[in-house]
């Protein structure tokens, strides 16, 4: 990866790892899971998502089982919410407000790391961008025994697939640069917001009439 964006690139990911590992503990201790088993959800929210953009980009092995700074964000944020959890639900509107700056991090960071690495076509930028942000939080609600939020919830692929769009689209032009990747970063986010405050919802199948 070009060193301009290497520390944009790890900014993003702490970001990311840490967040998810709080949602991750937060469902692992709805759940009644012990330590370990918060550990493990808090882990899989953190870094799933990491893991498979890289296995997907052939970047081997992940960074998300091989750099220590994002092993131990996410353990960290683990251990924050096993330690602190009566005081971490009781401020669930902020756990949403860092879920959706998660979302942010990881959209952005997915397709950066995407375009910047050889081989990879725009159109699956994009698509490892959306993994990347929506792939931990599905490991983790399988790991729990649920319905992946990412099918239920307000916008929530929506907004990643727009920041990754965005970021693609200004490495096609050759005009990719910091400031641009923490713009999507930020469209991402009031987005994510604006669907939650607003409760907006991809289309449903209508309701037949029961006969």
């Amino acid at each position: 990866m070009p060193t301009s964006f290497a520390s944009a690139q790890l900014a993003l990911d702490l970001v990311g790892v840490f967040v998810f590992a709080l949602s991750g503990g937060l469902v692992a201790v709805k759940k009644r899971f012990d330590l370990f088993g918060v550990l493990v959800l808090a882990c899989a929210a953190a870094l799933g998502g990491g893991i498979v953009r890289d296995l997907l980009i052939g970047d081997i092995p992940p960074v998300g089982i091989s750099d220590w700074r994002l092993l131990t964000a996410a353990a960290l944020g683990g251990l924050v919410t096993f330690l602190f959890h009566p005081g971490v639900e009781r401020i669930t509107g902020f756990v949403r407000v860092l879920d959706a700056a998660g979302l942010a991090a990881f959209a952005v960071a997915g397709s950066l790391k995407a375009v910047t690495t050889v081989g990879v076509s725009p159109i699956a930028a994009v698509l490892v961008g959306v993994i990347t942000a929506v792939g931990g939080g599905v490991v983790r609600d399988l790991l729990a025994g649920q319905v992946p939020e990412v099918l239920r919830r307000e916008l929530y692929a929506v907004p990643a697939m727009l920041g990754s769009i965005l970021v693609v689209v200004a490495a096609q032009l050759g005009s990719l640069q910091d400031w641009v990747l923490w713009t999507a970063a930020g469209l991402v986010f009031a987005l994510r917001i604006l669907a939650v405050r607003l409760d907006l919802n991809a289309p449903t199948p209508l309701r037949s009439n029961p006969t």
